[in-house]
Parts: structure tokens; sequence; C-alpha cells
């Protein structure tokens, strides 16, 4: 049974969410989506360089410099983050990578509304703090589209409903997948965070702008730690 304090943090991770997406000040991408599929799907929701995109793959290893201090990069022992901050400068983005920042605002969102669905279901409280830190990572995904006058895909957007179809896919697979059982749930996250950190060292190369470089290594950095506590989970 889950206790009050598990019900608080889903809820406050929910309703961050809910309340939207930042307006954008242009128009969406070629009007096709950041992750159609003639930007390279094959099967996954990965995103490649360049605005590309690629099977669930794996990552090894870990970017410092992020935007949080502390030894382990401000996050909690379950995955979780404390806190985070834009402080460097806006740069210049290619399209492929406009493309890219807009796909990274699904990711976010398929993270935490499949992480918020195993919560309600299992009383494992890594779901409920890495779902947490998954709202603060979408605000600052959000905050960077605002930037760059990039259209938000994830804007209205209820829980569980994406506007790319494979992306819709992915999300409904891996939810299927964990509804099996808590380590199959686990093994899920496992999954998501393993396609996180490969697509994110994949879009820092080549990247120049300081405060989406600064924003994806954080990332970066967050996706390794969640791997790690979902990693210690699925031991115990």
């Amino acid at each position: 049974m889950k206790t009050t304090t598990r019900r608080a943090v889903t809820l406050v991770a929910a309703g961050a969410l809910g309340l939207g997406g930042l307006a954008a000040a242009a128009p969406a991408l070629a009007g096709a989506g950041p992750v159609s599929a003639a930007a390279g799907w094959h099967g996954g929701y990965g995103m490649g360089a360049g605005g590309g995109h690629n099977v669930m793959g794996d990552g090894n290893g870990m970017m410092g410099g992020g935007m949080m201090g502390g030894g382990n990069g401000g996050m909690t022992r379950d995955g979780g983050c404390v806190g985070l901050a834009i402080t460097a400068d806006k740069g210049t983005l290619t399209e492929g990578q406009q493309r890219t920042l807009a796909a990274m605002a699904q990711e976010e969102q398929l993270a935490h509304d499949l992480y918020i669905a195993f919560a309600a279901k299992y009383d494992a409280v890594v779901f409920d703090h890495i779902a947490a830190a998954e709202t603060r990572h979408l605000s600052v995904v959000r905050t960077l589209l605002q930037r760059y006058g990039l259209a938000d895909p994830t804007a209205g957007k209820p829980a569980g409903q994406f506007s790319d179809s494979t992306v819709q896919a992915t999300y409904d697979k891996l939810l299927a997948q964990g509804q099996a059982d808590q380590a199959a749930a686990l093994e899920a996250g496992r999954q998501v965070e393993r396609t996180d950190i490969a697509d994110l060292r994949a879009a820092l190369g080549g990247l120049t702008a300081p405060d989406v470089r600064q924003s994806y290594t954080h990332l970066l950095a967050a996706s390794q730690h969640h791997l790690t506590a979902f990693d210690r989970w699925s031991t115990r």
C-alpha cells in the first residue's frame, strides 16, 4: 500500500506537468513534428545526431559539468535531482539540432508518464523520485524551446498521449511490458534511461549552443543516475 508521502510526490509531479507547455514563438518544425519517419526512425524512439533517430540503444559513462552542485551531481539516492537552472548563454542551433531539442521534450514526457503509471501500481519509491526529476527535466527542455522560438510537442497533451505515433507506440509497449510485475517495470525504466543516455551523447556531438550543451550535459548525468537507481532496485 502506498504511503501518504509517495502519493504526495506523485501528485506534485503530475500536477507540475499538468500546467502545460510554454508558449512557442514559432510554428512547428516542418509541420511533421520532431520525430517523423523521414527523420530516420527504425522502431525505437531514440534521437541520433543532427535530429535523426535510432533504435533503443545502450550507453556507458557520464559527462560531468552539470548544472547542479554536490558530490553526486545533486542527485538523491533513488535517482531524483534536487534542483537545476540554465545559467549559460543562448547560442545558435541547426535545423537538425532544433528537431532534436523538440524531440527531447517527448522523451522527458514519456519517461515521466511511464514512471507515474508504474508508481501508481508498485510500491517502489524509485518511480516517484525519478518521475519528479523528469518533471524538472521537461521544464528545462521547455525553457530551451521557448528561448529558441520552437513549438513544444508536449504542450496540452494528457498523460500517456504523444503527438508522434512512434513515440506513442514505444510508450504503449513499455507500459504494457511493465504491467507484468515490478521487475518488468524496472527493466522498462532501464530501457528508457539507456536510450536517453545514448541520445544525449549523440545530441552533444557538434553542439555549440552553450545553454543547450549545459542542459544536455546535466540531463545525461541525471539519466546515468536514474539508470543506477533502477539497477539498484532491480537487485533487491
